[in-house]
């Protein structure tokens, strides 16, 4: 990386790159492993962890050339931060024989961010980060200091009160009160998964791919028959849905 990014001998592309410019490959690459990993196909998942590596050398080498860090403080600091968050294993003979206290994750977190200049529950939470995984993770930081529902049944209620305020919203017609309190619902609905110990993130996936599923196969029956998809009747497509659900489930 040092040699594509040599001034006078390297590659024009890599040299015309920045932070914020690799920063959406590094997103994609991420989600090409959690692909390969999905696919249980581990020849790709070993290729796709060396496309994401390489965009941590990305970023570690125009880091060293602006003077802030480089890849041995990388290493060095998550194996520092590994170090701190497991006394049960590299602490001492005492934490060791203690073994992994329940809450000690999130503690010695906290005891992290408070050592930051932003000490909120909050703080930390990335806003590149997938908007289920950062709602689930929200409710949870403030679910830690206290402010959360009881039970769920608190949660359900929540969300039949917001269900109320979008219909409200659709009687306006403003797109902009529909987002919103749509928005709201959303951030409902995940906190009622926090509470099911469901992860929106993983369980939306699967649905996806299940809707892919019973639908390719609805297109594969329709073409069977040497119909057009698109000509069919929305009773015809049901039955077909139906269908499609007990052949592949």
């Amino acid at each position: 990386m040092a040699s594509l990014r040599d001034p006078d001998n390297g590659c024009p592309w890599d040299l015309e790159q920045d932070f914020g410019s690799i920063a959406p490959y590094t997103v994609e690459e991420a989600y090409e492993v959690a692909d390969a990993i999905a696919r249980e196909d581990f020849e790709a998942l070993r290729d796709e962890l060396g496309d994401l590596l390489l965009q941590v050398v990305f970023h570690a080498q125009m880091a060293k050339e602006a003077g802030f860090f480089d890849f041995d403080d990388v290493a060095g600091t998550i194996s520092d931060k590994m170090l701190r968050r497991h006394p049960h294993v590299f602490g001492t003979d005492e934490e060791r024989a203690a073994g992994a206290q329940a809450g000690s994750w999130e503690r010695i977190k906290a005891e992290e961010r408070a050592a930051k200049a932003d000490d909120s529950a909050l703080a930390g939470i990335a806003r590149a980060l997938p908007a289920l995984k950062r709602a689930q993770k929200l409710g949870k930081r403030a679910s830690l200091v206290g402010f959360d529902w009881p039970d769920r049944r608190g949660v359900r209620d929540k969300i039949r009160e917001e269900l109320e305020e979008l219909e409200g919203a659709v009687g306006t017609r403003s797109q902009e009160a529909i987002e919103e309190e749509f928005g709201d619902l959303l951030f409902a609905v995940v906190n009622l998964a926090r509470h099911l110990d469901v992860d929106p993130e993983k369980v939306l996936t699967a649905a996806n791919f299940k809707f892919e599923r019973r639908f390719r196969d609805m297109e594969r029956s329709v073409a069977a028959q040497n119909k057009a998809f698109d000509q069919q009747t929305l009773e015809t497509l049901d039955q077909e849905w139906r269908a499609a659900k007990k052949r592949v489930g």
